[in-house]
């Protein structure tokens, strides 16, 4: 088991999502910003490192414009032997990074020239973690997408978009259950089409389900990873007490947090934080954590 959270550290200083204007691109300026990303990337897996969080989710804002046109510049041989460091880092320390890409990457749109810039959004992701030289068990997780009025239809059309996919998206991709489209069924059901791994979120689960109780939906949802797919993973969060329904918690409840890892026992899971004080709970999760007999450091 390990404990992760996504894609900034508020404790160290540093972005590793700067970006700039689209009107201010420029391949020296892309450059420069990937530079310092890259350095603050670095920084964090460090920072998590000594702190014994040994999962990041990667922001997609790590190489500005990645899957624009207008991204000319050459940064896969320009830092290739920075990606290539940060991929040994990783690999050396055990860790593991998945990448999401944001909403609007929908490969189940009517529209073809949304499914065309989803697309290329998926390659500069795959091309991220290619770049790091990391294995398939390094995720891009997405959603299903839309349901246009047609459930069925619309899961078919992902069926059919997934099959499409360039291999080296297709050995990284993974779906993820959604909080009001598309339940954990819904995602198992594509899986048994398409054989793509499930990724399982309790947060949506437990605000949009079809009954399965926690323990069963983690071990249903882990049984579509293939062992070369890696330890299954989870997102993990809870309601923000007071705050509209849907919306994540600001602060690991603790208490919560020990039921889920009862819960779920003995399933070896990797569990994402999506958690919005980010490090801080992860903190304290992996305090929680190094009593289960699952979370075993290297």
């Amino acid at each position: 088991m390990k404990i992760g959270y996504p894609c900034i550290n508020r404790s160290i200083g540093c972005s590793s999502g700067r970006t700039f204007r689209l009107a201010s691109y420029s391949c020296e300026r892309l450059e420069a910003t990937l530079n310092e990303n890259l350095r603050c990337l670095d920084a964090i897996l460090r920072f998590n490192l000594e702190a014994e969080i040994l999962f990041f989710r990667i922001t997609s804002d790590l190489v500005p414009f990645g899957s624009h046109p207008i991204c000319t510049a050459p940064w896969q041989e320009t830092f290739a032997g920075e990606f290539s460091d940060i991929g040994r880092f990783i690999r050396e320390h055990n860790m593991r990074v998945s990448m999401h890409p944001d909403q609007f990457v929908i490969i189940n749109a009517k529209d073809p020239e949304i499914i065309g810039r989803s697309v290329a959004e998926l390659r500069y992701h795959a091309a991220v973690l290619d770049a790091m030289h990391l294995d398939r068990t390094a995720k891009i997780q997405i959603h299903v997408g839309g349901v246009y009025g047609d459930r069925e239809a619309s899961m078919e059309r992902f069926s059919r978009e997934y099959s499409r996919l360039d291999e080296s998206i297709l050995r990284r991709l993974v779906v993820e259950n959604d909080d009001s489209r598309y339940t954990l069924t819904d995602c198992l059901r594509i899986h048994e089409e398409t054989d793509i791994p499930v990724l399982f979120d309790v947060f949506h689960h437990t605000v949009n389900h079809s009954g399965e109780g926690v323990a069963e939906a983690v071990a249903r949802s882990g049984a579509t990873w293939r062992p070369d797919d890696g330890i299954p993973m989870i997102d993990y969060s809870t309601q923000m007490p007071g705050g509209r329904k849907g919306r994540h918690a600001e602060s690991l409840d603790p208490a919560l947090f020990s039921q889920f890892l009862s819960q779920t026992a003995p399933t070896d899971i990797d569990i994402m934080l999506e958690i919005k004080d980010k490090e801080k709970s992860a903190l304290v999760a992996v305090g929680i954590a190094r009593a289960d007999g699952r979370f075993r450091l290297p």
